[in-house]
């Protein structure tokens, strides 16, 4: 699994500044028709992380999954209550809660280690948590836990579930139970050694602080789209 961080185009440099100065990772060569596409290059490892320039809107997370056939994963994901948009050979998927994913065959199973920072903290974007409204929680779960098959392992906290993440993957996934009505979205989530010296140096990179938790602190990006600093080790 990879993350598609996909920003308007009014926010998109700035954003691609951010973005590898928080994870330590260097934008690739642009790509695509319009070079739309950058990936997020760590030192070591595969990349999970990548960024798409977009029309207008708020700033989002669609989500890859890497597969040896995408056309298979689609009709069984299609069976599990999907929605196909298209097919490009990578095929363009909506969960039954309405949240955008890829079926796609690049290679991405080697994960980064953390980046180390001066004083000494260390950190890593490692999960993606998808936002579920509470009336669609219980199916859009089941439709992940089936897809993925990643066994659910619970949470100390009444609003979130994890999956269980197998080995060789950069990314956990993490359901949480949110008010409202709407489209399932997705956020990102980093480990941190240091959550305080982590806050300290993204307010400095442009980032600003939206709430603060016993476990972990909500912050927006330079575009506008949330993220959290956790204390899970990273």
């Amino acid at each position: 699994m990879s993350a598609f961080l996909d920003v308007p185009a009014s926010d998109f440099e700035s954003s691609v500044t951010f973005w590898s100065a928080v994870s330590g990772y260097a934008p690739s060569a642009r790509r695509g028709d319009d070079e739309e596409f950058l990936t997020l290059v760590p030192p070591t490892g595969d990349d999970h992380l990548r960024m798409q320039r977009v029309g207008d809107g708020p700033p989002r997370i669609h989500l890859d999954l890497h597969v040896p056939d995408p056309r298979v994963a689609a009709d069984r994901a299609l069976a599990l209550g999907a929605v196909e948009v298209a097919d490009h050979g990578h095929v363009v998927m909506r969960s039954p809660g309405g949240l955008t994913y890829c079926f796609v065959t690049h290679p991405a199973a080697l994960a980064a280690p953390p980046a180390s920072w001066p004083g000494g903290s260390r950190s890593i974007i490692d999960q993606v948590c998808l936002d579920i409204p509470r009336p669609r929680f219980d199916d859009e779960a089941a439709f992940w836990q089936s897809l993925l098959e990643w066994p659910p392992a619970g949470s100390s906290y009444a609003e979130f579930e994890r999956l269980v993440r197998p080995d060789g993957q950069a990314l956990r996934v993490l359901l949480q139970r949110v008010g409202g009505e709407g489209r399932v979205r997705a956020h990102l989530d980093l480990a941190c050694s240091s959550r305080e010296r982590e806050l300290l140096r993204h307010v400095g990179l442009g980032a600003h602080v939206v709430s603060d938790r016993k476990a972990w602190t909500v912050m927006s990006d330079p575009a506008g789209m949330a993220y959290c600093l956790t204390d899970r080790a990273p």
